[in-house]
């Protein structure tokens, strides 16, 4: 595609001690533009993968150019999300198909992982395979396999980020913690979520994580873990959580602080996956750009 740049050239006419400018000429050329990204959705038919499928589609610089998953093979991507008209981008199975055919067109792509820790590996070895770039986003991935991905990557040259979440809320949470913890001696983290998954969530380790890193310890005149209604302790630095679950409870994480004479909280509150898609448009940009593996989405904040 080419964008039109048009230059106006002034004459300057003087007439006694007044100036007047009056336009003479104008000159236009097209200039190529930059080509969108070319960026396919592996586990497009999940809740958060069709989500991504229309913020992708919405935003400027980038487009839809595959989807990936097990489930609806053969449906039009656009119409699973809801769409008015269809994509014609149908689902396929085949992560390997996808890619071959955008590394003919010679186009920057990016590849969403939104699959499984199992296979993130092979996926993000395909997608450098075909000189594409990735975006991990898959809950509970091990961290032998981040060390894995990141050697691959750098000795291919290749940028991948991997996000442990994708809400910018949720790193704000985090980077507020981290804050709040060098005055108050006394952490808790309350979680809650609508139904049962694997608890402590992902945000609460994290959490937990970026505090025990801090070499402070915390709850000292309370760091029995011997009752268990007190809460699971994460790390060694006696930082508990407490993980509610309760039909209609929105997913939400507030830490709590304590010191002298007062209580100080902070939450973030989850009601709908849109909340995942300014990240991840912003993940998209950002990967491009890279040439070996990045941890964590707050490095672009």
């Amino acid at each position: 595609m080419a964008a039109l740049h048009c230059h106006f050239h002034p004459t300057i006419d003087k007439v006694s001690q007044n100036v007047k400018s009056q336009w003479r000429s104008i000159s236009c050329s097209m200039q190529p533009s930059q080509p969108n990204i070319k960026v396919v959705i592996n586990g497009a038919a999940k809740e958060i993968g069709k989500a991504a499928v229309v913020a992708v589609n919405k935003a400027r610089g980038m487009e839809v150019a595959g989807a990936v998953d097990v489930h609806l093979v053969g449906h039009d991507i656009g119409k699973v999300c809801g769409m008015e008209e269809a994509m014609e981008i149908p689902i396929i199975n085949d992560l390997t198909m996808v890619l071959g055919s955008i590394s003919q067109s010679k186009s920057t792509g990016v590849v969403i992982d939104f699959t499984d820790p199992s296979t993130v590996y092979d996926n993000v070895k395909q997608a450098t395979a075909f000189g594409m770039k990735s975006v991990v986003y898959v809950p509970r991935i091990k961290p032998d396999t981040v060390t894995a991905i990141s050697a691959f990557c750098e000795k291919a040259s290749m940028g991948c980020l991997v996000a442990p979440t994708l809400s910018i809320g949720s790193i704000l949470l985090q980077q507020a913690t981290i804050s709040a913890s060098f005055h108050y001696n006394n952490i808790e983290i309350v979680e809650s979520r609508a139904k049962a998954i694997d608890f402590p969530t992902a945000d609460a380790v994290q959490i937990a994580n970026n505090l025990s890193n801090l070499g402070q310890i915390y709850n000292r005149e309370d760091i029995s873990t011997d009752i268990l209604a007190r809460g699971q302790v994460l790390g060694e630095d006696g930082v508990r959580v407490h993980s509610l679950v309760l039909p209609g409870l929105p997913s939400s994480t507030t830490v709590y602080f304590s010191g002298p004479g007062e209580v100080y909280s902070v939450k973030h509150e989850i009601t709908d996956v849109q909340c995942l898609m300014p990240g991840l448009i912003l993940a998209i940009r950002k990967v491009v750009r890279l040439k070996n593996l990045v941890y964590g989405l707050e490095k672009f904040l």
